[in-house]
């Protein structure tokens, strides 16, 4: 091989700037170049920009995504003999959605593949959460992956560094260059994964409000509408639900509380919000799956949901019957008003949970498992003067104060003559917002 490259960064980079015109090559092109760092941090970082500026076609989206799968390996589950279908969620506060879902889903013969990841910032990842189960392991082989998809029905573990390795550089390169934002990078990080990993069809839950990626609800359907075109272009059978994450989803937010929550669902109980998303996305999820027709409520009343999740954290290494962690400090933060609570902000929570160790403002920080904040109320709830809003769980209690001062505008409660006027309850209000297909 010569060692000639057959294009010029810049050349590519110029293109994007002023719209001249791709071709698909270059980016191909740019892409690999960018993987085996041929093409340097600085000038990816200028095409990024100019991907933020300008955006990119459909087509020009989807070749991104294909050149991103094509850095590295491939999965298939067609020996599986099995339907595949996975769930991706863009992330918010309290989101544990994937842990009571994946084995509900995986309870009506159909294979659950979740290749998760860990959080960093204001939220803990689905790793993460799963970690506080004493003796679960989130690293599987692609062997024991399959084995277990086969034999329970549902796998949570960490995505293997071979898929789209392309995303890993690119990712870490947008966190640090201001094009987090750029709807065609995020679209194609998330789908060059999900894609890659093999699954036969897809639903996507993309979050909108305070503490979601996406704060408009316009960037949140152009995101949810470009990915459920590029799986469709890959031969990936798509579909999103829009969802509300202005208030944090059920009342526990943090790790090992999520996890009793999550359970909670699973026999049957748990709080509304969290078992109406779970309900939706895996009636979204079987629909994909030839299975439209089944009674998903049913299979969290009578076990069948419990019995895969025990089998699938056992499978795992974990104990389903061990104590979880609890935080050796904590503080109640009670009500200063009587009335309705109108607002509780999803943001606020989050970081107030972060600060109290539940998340990581680093890679290589640790989360205290036990750390979090368990809601006692959610907006429509009347409460009392005195009432407990919040009470706060760390490891450290020094973590307790700056915590407290996140929580500080978190929540609004409203008069009880005002609220009277109120046309609609808060509680009322649907937590899915739309439906995209392709």
């Amino acid at each position: 091989m010569s060692g000639v490259e057959p294009f010029d960064a810049v050349d590519v980079i110029r293109a994007q700037r002023d719209r001249t015109g791709l071709s698909e090559d270059a980016l191909r092109w740019m892409v690999d170049a960018y993987t085996r760092e041929y093409v340097t941090d600085a000038q990816m970082s200028a095409f990024a920009m100019a991907v933020l500026l300008n955006g990119m076609e459909r087509s020009e989206i989807r070749v991104l995504t294909d050149a991103m799968i094509a850095t590295g390996e491939r999965m298939s589950f067609a020996g599986l003999g099995k339907t595949t279908v996975d769930k991706h969620s863009t992330g918010g506060v309290g989101d544990k959605i994937t842990l009571p879902l994946a084995p509900l889903v995986a309870s009506f013969g159909v294979a659950v593949p979740q290749l998760s990841g860990r959080g960093l910032g204001h939220t803990g990842g689905t790793l993460d959460k799963l970690e506080s189960i004493p003796g679960w392991r989130a690293a599987l082989s692609n062997d024991e992956m399959s084995a277990q998809l086969r034999d329970v029905g549902a796998v949570i573990c960490a995505a293997g560094s071979g898929l789209a390795p392309a995303d890993k550089r690119l990712y870490a390169l947008r966190d640090v260059t201001g094009t987090v934002e750029a709807v065609p990078l995020i679209a194609s990080s998330i789908m060059s994964k999900k894609i890659a990993e093999g699954t036969a069809s897809l639903v996507l839950d993309v979050k909108v409000g305070s503490g979601a990626f996406m704060h408009d609800l316009g960037k949140a359907r152009e995101l949810a509408q470009t990915m459920v075109a590029l799986g469709a272009d890959s031969g990936v059978s798509t579909t999103a639900l829009i969802t509300d994450m202005d208030t944090p989803l059920g009342r526990a937010v943090g790790n090992a509380n999520e996890v009793r929550e999550s359970v909670e669902v699973l026999a049957g109980g748990g709080p509304a919000d969290v078992v109406e998303l779970t309900v939706a996305l895996a009636r979204e999820m079987l629909t994909l799956a030839g299975r439209p027709d089944v009674d998903v409520e049913a299979a969290l009343r009578d076990g069948r949901a419990m019995d895969v999740w025990r089998a699938m954290i056992r499978a795992q290494d974990g104990d389903p019957d061990a104590a979880l962690p609890t935080p050796r400090e904590t503080h109640t933060v009670t009500a200063a008003a009587s009335g309705t609570l109108t607002r509780l902000d999803a943001w606020d929570v989050g970081i107030a949970a972060w600060r109290l160790g539940a998340g990581r403002a680093r890679p290589q920080d640790d989360v205290a498992h036990a750390a979090g904040v368990q809601l006692h109320v959610k907006p429509g709830d009347t409460v009392v003067a005195g009432q407990p809003i919040a009470t706060l769980g760390a490891d450290d209690a020094s973590r307790i104060p700056r915590a407290l001062e996140a929580l500080e505008n978190a929540w609004t409660i409203a008069a009880p003559e005002r609220s009277r006027h109120d046309n609609r309850p808060l509680a009322a209000r649907s937590i899915v917002l739309e439906r995209i297909t392709a």
